[in-house]
């Protein structure tokens, strides 16, 4: 997906072209922080997300979304 598509209210879990990955605002194109393994960049990115109330889209190495993490801005919280 081409940056310009992503939300700035977004984080995103990318695979890093020269190794390791990376957590990225939506729309940036500097990583907020890079990681060896995909583990610590999810680990990072929740707490990034959580402290900015984003949603966290982590990606595969061939740059699909496969999962998604809501850390606030929901239009319909759950009651509860």
């Amino acid at each position: 997906m081409p940056m310009a598509h992503r939300s700035p209210d977004t984080h995103h879990v990318v695979p890093n072209t020269s190794g390791g990955w990376d957590v990225k605002r939506g729309g940036g194109e500097r990583a907020s922080g890079h990681y060896d393994t995909k583990r610590a960049a999810i680990e990072a990115g929740r707490e990034i997300s959580r402290n900015q109330h984003t949603e966290l889209r982590i990606h595969n190495r061939d740059g699909r979304i496969a999962s998604s993490d809501s850390h606030g801005g929901d239009p319909s919280p759950p009651k509860g």
